[in-house]
């Protein structure tokens, strides 16, 4: 890498943090900060599950979209990883005390049905009285969450690498500013107060992935700025239209617990 190269890197860093490390769905998330407080009560966090179920159960079309797009084997292989260890292909590193592995590969690994992440919120829903026929399905999503599951599968997935890399990225660094934290900090707290039964792994394994992913975003950026027949302005375009899918997830949650208006 030459000076140039690197001058040019750093420059176009400086646009993409005016563009991502700015945006208020990275810096400035309302829902969750409330959330966090540990005010939620029993009617709040089921509103909250099964809004997320549908974002999470949908994600799968969206990330299925993503491998199909792929501009490379070695983006499909890693867009592969994600699909199946969501579909119930365990990493097959080193497991930590909840006795699931955060690291390693699913190449070669083993599939079980209860690893399937929508299944954990199967299991977290239980306590509160939702079943499987309440979670996952568009039918039960919001208008807010329903834009933003169609915006994953719109830019998240797009066909265009540059567009699909900044989507990524984005969603890379919205997933990792703190509010699976803060989620977790405020279903810490209704389980202490009301539900002692309820499992979190689910969001505290997903915690601990995004604090591992956040190490490598500098990377995954350098290393998609420096593929051929990279675009800036698509990749922006791509990250700033993703992160206001995002936020409209959010703020739909927000104006709904304002409005008292939950499942």
């Amino acid at each position: 890498m030459t000076l140039l190269d690197t001058h040019d890197l750093t420059a176009f860093q400086a646009r993409v943090d005016s563009v991502v490390h700015s945006h208020p769905a990275v810096v400035d998330n309302t829902y969750t900060r409330w959330f966090a407080t540990g005010h939620a009560d029993r009617a709040a966090v089921r509103h909250l599950t099964q809004q997320f179920s549908v974002f999470s159960h949908l994600f799968v079309e969206a990330q299925l979209r993503k491998v199909i797009n792929a501009a490379d084997l070695e983006s499909y292989h890693a867009g592969k990883e994600i699909l199946m260890n969501e579909l119930g292909v365990i990493f097959n590193g080193r497991k930590d005390d909840e006795g699931v592995a955060t690291q390693g590969t699913v190449d070669g690994s083993r599939f079980t049905f209860t690893a399937a992440h929508f299944e954990w919120l199967l299991r977290f829903a239980k306590p509160l009285g939702l079943q499987f026929e309440d979670l996952g399905k568009r039918r039960h999503g919001t208008a807010s969450t329903l834009f933003f599951c169609d915006e994953l599968l719109r830019i998240y997935g797009h066909e265009d690498p540059s567009i699909a890399e900044g989507a990524s990225y984005a969603v890379e660094n919205w997933a990792a500013a703190g509010f699976w934290k803060e989620l977790i900090a405020g279903l810490k707290a209704f389980k202490e107060r009301q539900c002692p039964d309820l499992p979190l792994a689910f969001w505290t394994w997903h915690d601990k992935v995004e604090d591992q992913h956040a190490a490598h975003t500098a990377e995954e950026l350098a290393e998609a700025y420096f593929t051929p027949g990279f675009d800036e302005d698509k990749f922006l375009r791509g990250a700033a239209e993703m992160l206001e899918g995002v936020k409209a997830f959010w703020d739909g949650l927000d104006a709904d617990r304002r409005a008292g208006r939950t499942f």
